[in-house]
């Protein structure tokens, strides 16, 4: 089973757990491919994204590793604009995160306020949820925004290093 620790809200933000029917929508909003500049790939179809998204809320296979996934709606505009995403170590109590705003929202501070959303809520997530310690993010050294944002969420640079991106982590009652 996929507990998952809710929908949560930031002041211009309303995080949203993970549904297929987002699939056409997060299509359309995640369709630059310069959003996969530092991380490779490509944009993904609707039907691609259905079929991850069928995949991601089915959740992991292992029981001891939680998928929690929000899709981001400007509360404003009453539009998707991003995802963020948890994986979650329940026995280490660790999560790492990503996030993803779309090139069209992007300079507008919502990646920076839904990476901090998302690391209070997690650090207030309470037993059953995985009860999470500490927050963890990979970040390719030359991707200063995302450098910025993880910043913002309160983790620091650590001297980890994974597959050439850089570890940054903020533990539980850490400021």
């Amino acid at each position: 089973m996929n507990l998952d620790p809710g929908p949560f809200g930031t002041a211009r933000l309303d995080a949203l757990p993970l549904r297929v029917a987002y699939a056409d929508e997060m299509a359309a909003v995640l369709g630059d491919p310069a959003l996969h500049t530092y991380t490779g790939g490509a944009p993904e179809t609707a039907d691609e994204l259905r079929a991850r998204y069928g995949r991601q809320t089915a959740g992991s296979p292992d029981p001891g590793v939680r998928w929690w996934n929000w899709v981001l709606r400007v509360r404003g505009e009453g539009r998707l604009a991003g995802y963020v995403q948890a994986t979650v170590d329940v026995p280490g109590a660790a999560a790492e995160i990503a996030w993803v705003v779309g090139t069209r929202w992007q300079g507008r501070g919502y990646a920076k306020e839904a990476a901090a959303g998302l690391v209070a809520h997690l650090l207030a997530a309470g037993p059953g949820t995985g009860a999470v310690r500490t927050v963890l993010a990979h970040i390719h050294p030359d991707h200063d925004a995302s450098a910025a944002v993880a910043g913002a969420a309160g983790l620091v640079p650590t001297e980890e290093w994974c597959e050439g991106e850089r570890r940054w982590e903020r533990g539980a009652g850490e400021d």
